[in-house]
């Protein structure tokens, strides 16, 4: 049985199957341009948002449940508080065990969930997430944006659009004439983007010497992301459409650089001065901070069983926030609680026959996997081994 309604106004769907254990999943979702409505899907059996978990979960007797967000862009605060709303519904219906799964922003929301309601899951599973927290994600988005536009100034692959690292560089809501629907405008928008981008790659390949190659290199060294179509697109245009966002959300800019001294690869001590003094400077914001910590930095002092599983490279979480995470969990001394696995990057196919790394491009054997060893876990006391997830 499939129920889609609401809970206190919010959108949510709730699949129950016949042979209900009790046991549910409620799943956070990752991460959608600002403006785009928000929204569940109607049957998670007809498309599985979680890549062949859905499936699994409704042959293994489990419910799973999908609260929407109250707006798109970054969402960790509102998708916490619905999808306890929706929680408190699937324990009227008779759920007994719950698990917090998520990926993407869906992994930071699994931590919000379970740091903030420490008793309200028995375990948890967190793919490809932003596990560490929005600050160090937020700044490698605008590092990378930053040292993009220093980069590529005066040269054919220059990004259109506003070049204040603190807003948004192009408008993601659609004239008001009514002429192009706000899915395709935003889409519109991304591959304006991604054009210049894509065209600096193939330069790049057809020259590999040459300067464009080079940019190449710096612009990802000072990101913190592979030097790749996809790795360089994802996080570019994610800032550039999602900067203004970020700061409605968190009440100011979450992020600072007054005082980095930023090293690219491959310059000499001028370049680099001069690279220093073209990045832009700008400060945090206290509240915006704060309200980062809170919706939501990992403090890894969670209490249940917690997997996470990240690809090595990824094109939009780098294995950075894998790492973060496992950092922090050990400094609160918790780490008996925390499996991790790194598994290999994939690739898929980009215009102009570039080929670019993934962002969660596990296969639906990863995804069962981590969600059986996360299980098992909780119902044996026993913590999974290395290869549980490969």
């Amino acid at each position: 049985m499939i129920l889609n309604g609401t809970v206190e106004g919010r959108r949510f769907v709730l699949t129950l199957p016949p042979n209900w254990t009790g046991e549910t999943v409620l799943f956070g979702q990752g991460y959608a341009l600002p403006g785009t409505p928000p929204t569940v899907p109607a049957d998670p059996l007809a498309k599985d948002p979680g890549g062949g978990l859905f499936h699994h979960l409704y042959a293994q007797g489990i419910a799973s449940g999908i609260a929407a967000v109250d707006k798109n862009g970054i969402a960790t605060e509102t998708a916490t508080r619905n999808t306890m709303r929706l929680r408190a519904l699937a324990v009227k219906l008779g759920a007994k065990r719950f698990y917090a799964v998520g990926g993407s922003m869906g992994g930071n929301i699994v931590l919000s969930l379970i740091e903030n309601y420490p008793r309200a899951f028995s375990g948890a599973l967190a793919m490809c997430g932003v596990t560490q927290g929005w600050l160090a994600m937020v700044r490698q988005l605008a590092d990378m944006r930053g040292a993009y536009d220093v980069l590529t100034e005066g040269t054919p692959y220059a990004l259109p659009g506003g070049k204040d690292l603190t807003r948004s560089a192009l408008p993601i809501v659609p004239p008001a004439d009514g002429t192009t629907s706000g899915d395709a405008f935003r889409e519109a928008q991304k591959t304006k983007l991604l054009s210049p981008i894509l065209a600096l790659f193939l330069a790049a390949e057809a020259n590999p010497q040459g300067p464009e190659a080079r940019i190449i290199r710096q612009v990802a060294a000072v990101g913190g992301f592979a030097p790749d179509p996809a790795a360089l697109g994802a996080p570019i245009s994610s800032a550039a459409l999602g900067m203004d966002d970020i700061k409605a959300t968190m009440g100011g800019l979450p992020i600072g650089n007054r005082d980095t001294v930023y090293a690219p690869p491959e310059m000499n001590a001028a370049e680099a001065a001069a690279f220093n003094r073209k990045m832009q400077r700008y400060d945090a914001d206290p509240r915006a901070v704060a309200y980062a910590q809170r919706w939501h930095e990992a403090t890894g002092r969670f209490r249940i069983p917690l997997v996470t599983v990240h690809q090595t490279i990824d094109s939009l979480v780098p294995y950075a926030q894998s790492e973060g995470l496992g950092r922090i969990t050990a400094a609160a001394g918790n780490g008996t609680r925390l499996a991790q696995y790194a598994v290999p990057p994939t690739k898929i196919a980009l215009p102009g026959g570039l080929s670019g790394y993934t962002h969660c491009g596990f296969t639906p054997a990863q995804n069962i996997a981590a969600f059986d060893a996360m299980r098992t876990w909780v119902r044996t006391g026993r913590k999974p081994g290395p290869d549980a997830v490969r």
